[in-house]
């Protein structure tokens, strides 16, 4: 499956859409130069195209297995693994005190667009490993720190993430997973954790798994809940591997998509582990990995939906079918303009999401850099945009992608449902989209609405620079916006729950016209087409969001249960 990692596009965005210079001129990203971005991005985009691209099918042919209690990944990932880990992408925004190289997390956001748009299977096991990376530098000890991190740095061992539990998905809180404080300063973990990404396999010595339990007397919900480091093998003090855990994998989901990578069902039978930050607070650390892995799948959406596109403008391109309407043509589908749409509805979208999201990463580097609360508001508003954005564009580019192939995207050999099956999680996990929206109109909104506004000042500012037809649709649509987010901040939670969906897409909408405007200010012809098209025919739908936004929950909850039945 043919794969160009989006190395251009990412030299674009940084240099003109949503610029990179602000970050670097900060101490503590001051190595992140021209030079060296443009070096972090040609040589990520050559191993995507070279190593990772070519195990994409693979990867769903031939699944993970479970194979007398071992994981066995599919075909040439093991190799592939090594390749990231020993050219120390892991490693990419970790601290350089334990062998990270400190790059600002809108370099590690690129990273994990192209590595998912090559193989979003393969690159789910490094992206597991940074969250866990950044929640032990945040909230492990010394010790833990020592021993732990410059081995998942350096990808000799893997991380996971342990929350959900058959009877707690969305409700962690509800969570029954025990720990049993030893003598010696470590607990005993037992209880049984499901849809473990990379929760088992083979391409690694060791797996460290972050899980989430409840010590004795500790309070009910998620208050009551603490961290701990849980690793397959008990490492010894010069980080040799000791003896085995007691945790095992008793299975492996069976799943739509993302069949490379192993879904593990983990049971931990009074494992040894560590505390990881205080006691009942495990939610707090987990979510210090959660918030940017958030992001993280945000950009999983955007990688998918390149790589569909891709393979569908390839398709275009090829194939012959029906008279071409234009007398220039190339003879090709492409000439038909339902076709047209289709592929400049996904080349829109994907720069919309992918320009929100390094808008995110760039938000999150520079409050990690000036300890400014604007800039941790931003980050925390646009959070959810960029997950359920993304995630949302590649499900929806990828479901174009088979339409483009028409019968034959039905058919599994042309590969294009793939991208649909693989993107499919990702409006899922990470937290629920609908649950991102909650987020959005609830928490990130309790400051009245203030750090919403103040991006919409931002966007005004910069529209309001331009007379074409253009930015003045954009400030049609940032107005529109501006009202309703007035009228959710004035709402019951509930009442803004019921719209909240159709409010976080018309954010999304509206935060795309404005990164087409920007791009389009650049002067580039080809930028300036593409920003119409987006702006002509896609930001009109910011209006019928927003009215959904406030149509308010008493029609919903007029419905009679009976009126649900068949």
């Amino acid at each position: 499956m043919p794969y160009q990692a989006p190395v251009s596009e990412y030299q674009f965005i940084f240099d003109q859409v949503v610029p990179l210079a602000p970050v670097v001129a900060n101490e503590c990203f001051s190595e992140a130069t021209q030079d060296l971005t443009d070096a972090v991005l040609n040589e990520c985009g050559k191993m995507c195209d070279t190593v990772m691209a070519p195990l994409q099918r693979p990867g769903d042919l031939h699944p993970a297995k479970l194979e007398n209690g071992v994981v066995r990944t599919p075909p040439g990932f093991a190799d592939g693994y090594a390749a990231i880990a020993e050219s120390g992408w892991v490693g990419i925004s970790a601290t350089p005190e334990h062998g990270g190289m400190g790059l600002p997390m809108a370099l590690n956001t690129a990273m994990h667009d192209m590595m998912c748009g090559a193989c979003i299977s393969l690159n789910l096991c490094p992206l597991l490993s940074q969250g866990q990376i950044e929640a032990l530098e945040h909230h492990a000890n010394a010790d833990l720190q020592a021993l732990y991190l410059p081995k998942l740095i350096s990808g000799e061992w893997t991380g996971t993430m342990n929350l959900t539990e058959p009877h707690a998905g969305s409700d962690v809180g509800a969570l029954s997973s025990k720990a049993e404080p030893q003598a010696d300063g470590s607990y005993k973990i037992s209880g049984q954790k499901i849809f473990i990404t990379w929760g088992e396999h083979d391409v690694a010595e060791n797996i460290c798994h972050l899980v989430l339990a409840r010590l004795p007397g500790a309070k009910p919900g998620p208050k009551g809940i603490s961290l701990f480091l849980v690793p397959k093998f008990i490492p010894n003090a010069d980080g040799s591997l000791g003896a085995r855990n007691d945790l095992r994998c008793v299975s492996l989901e069976h799943k739509l998509g993302i069949h490379g990578s192993p879904t593990a069902v983990m049971e931990f039978s009074g494992a040894t582990g560590w505390l990881v930050g205080e006691e009942h607070n495990g939610m707090a650390c987990m979510f210090t990995m959660m918030n940017n892995a958030r992001l993280a799948v945000g950009m999983q959406g955007v990688g998918v939906a390149e790589g569909a596109y891709q393979h569908a403008l390839a398709y275009a391109m090829d194939r012959k079918q029906g008279r071409a309407p234009i007398a220039d043509g190339t003879g090709t589908i492409i000439d038909h303009a339902d076709v047209r749409r289709m592929l400049a509805q996904m080349k829109a979208d994907i720069f919309a999401a992918r320009s929100i999201g390094v808008a995110c990463a760039i938000a999150i580097d520079m409050a990690k850099a000036t300890g400014d609360t604007d800039w941790q508001a931003r980050a925390a508003l646009l959070t959810p945009i960029a997950k359920s954005f993304g995630s949302d564009t590649g499900v929806a580019v990828a479901d174009l992608g088979v339409q483009i192939h028409g019968g034959m995207g039905f058919v599994e050999e042309t590969a294009a449902a793939q991208y649909l099956r693989d993107a499919r999680i990702t409006p899922i996990y990470e937290g629920t989209n609908g649950i991102q929206s909650m987020d959005l109109v609830a928490r990130k909104m309790m400051d009245g609405g203030a750090a919403a506004f103040a991006l919409m000042d931002d966007m005004e500012a910069l529209a309001s620079a331009s007379n074409s037809d253009l930015a003045k649709a954009v400030l049609a649509a940032i107005a529109q916006l501006r009202a309703t987010t007035q009228w959710v901040v004035a709402q019951e939670l509930n009442e803004r729950f019921a719209g909240s969906v159709a409010y976080q897409k018309a954010f999304a909408r509206v935060l795309g016209g404005y990164f087409h405007l920007v791009a389009s200010m650049s002067g580039q012809a080809k930028r300036q087409r593409l920003a119409r098209v987006y702006i002509n025919s896609l930001l009109p739908e910011a209006a019928s969001l927003c009215a959904q936004a406030q149509a308010g929950a008493a029609d919903l909850y007029a419905l009679e249960l009976d009126d649900f039945a068949a």
